[in-house]
């Protein structure tokens, strides 16, 4: 099964970064292809139900997942429950490093679902993973340098 792992060194505080990479959302204020999300079932802290939609080399995916949060060791993980990909999970992880700086790192793997096109497909949605995940990490970093929180957040 493909996976796809990149991680960034921000110069923020881990606190800072957790917020932003648990502040799910507000990501399409800062990465251009994520189209939408929305918390579905937020009702218990560490554990939700949220919907994306993501634009992904020209094709949308859209899809829900359940999210397990770990404030105490940084992990949020997520699992598609219903959607486009056959299998999509990961986690978002929290590192605090020297200096007040945070090392956040995205791992996903992922099965399109038809068998016969996998030696084909793969390879691309790898690279198209791969690319999303680097922006994904960029907007953390923005979010996480500026301290910015979304509308919803604040209140």
């Amino acid at each position: 099964m493909p996976e796809v792992a990149l991680d960034l060194d921000i110069d923020a505080p881990a606190a800072r970064v957790w917020e932003a990479v648990t502040d799910i959302e507000r990501y399409p204020d800062s990465m251009e292809s994520v189209r939408w999300v929305k918390i579905i079932d937020g009702s218990d802290p560490l554990a939700r139900r949220s919907g994306w939609s993501v634009l992904l080399k020209g094709s949308i995916l859209e899809w829900e997942e359940v999210e397990r949060l770990d404030p105490d060791a940084l992990v949020m993980a997520f699992r598609q429950v219903a959607g486009d990909m056959e299998i999509f999970d990961g986690e978002w992880r929290v590192t605090p490093l020297p200096d007040g700086r945070t090392n956040v790192r995205l791992w996903t793997r992922f099965e399109i679902g038809i068998p016969l096109l996998a030696d084909m497909l793969n390879p691309v949605a790898e690279r198209s993973l791969r690319s999303n995940s680097r922006e994904m990490l960029l907007g953390i970093e923005r979010d996480a340098v500026a301290g910015r929180r979304s509308a919803a957040a604040q209140s």
